[in-house]
């Protein structure tokens, strides 16, 4: 008795057990899925995102405080213009040779063979420029 209920037993199992080959294929379109998947998966992460986008600073501002501070912006530009003329006035029109200094910068004008040569060397850091102008 007991054989023949292990028999049975057996062969039970062996009829439930069927298998299958497993085989895997990426939901994802990126990694090889349908693309029809693209639209799901966009919007279940922009469900799930917590974070904002932070808001531009000039729409947090009033329109008062954004006129104020173009008013600012111009008024110093109005102010730089003013000194650079007052500086390229005292210098001139690059016309005579030999070397300026403005502040941390130091200027030398001198003619070439290939036309109106300006080097412009920058005391605090070192840094220099050339600028050639050449002859009409």
């Amino acid at each position: 008795m007991k054989f023949k209920l292990f028999i049975l037993l057996f062969f039970g199992v062996i009829m439930c057990s069927f298998s299958q080959q497993f085989s895997y294929k990426p939901l994802n379109p990126a990694f090889g899925g349908d693309t029809f998947n693209y639209n799901w998966l966009l919007s279940s992460a922009s469900a799930q995102n917590g974070f904002t986008a932070p808001r531009a600073e000039s729409t947090q501002q009033s329109e008062l405080d954004q006129f104020g501070n173009r008013l600012n912006q111009q008024v110093l530009s109005q102010i730089s213009r003013v000194l650079l003329a007052q500086q390229v006035q005292a210098v001139g029109n690059f016309d005579e040779e030999g070397t300026f200094t403005f502040g941390t910068l130091n200027v030398e004008v001198f003619e070439s063979d290939e036309g109106l040569v300006i080097n412009i060397l920058d005391t605090s850091n070192g840094e220099q420029t050339q600028v050639i102008v050449p002859n009409p």
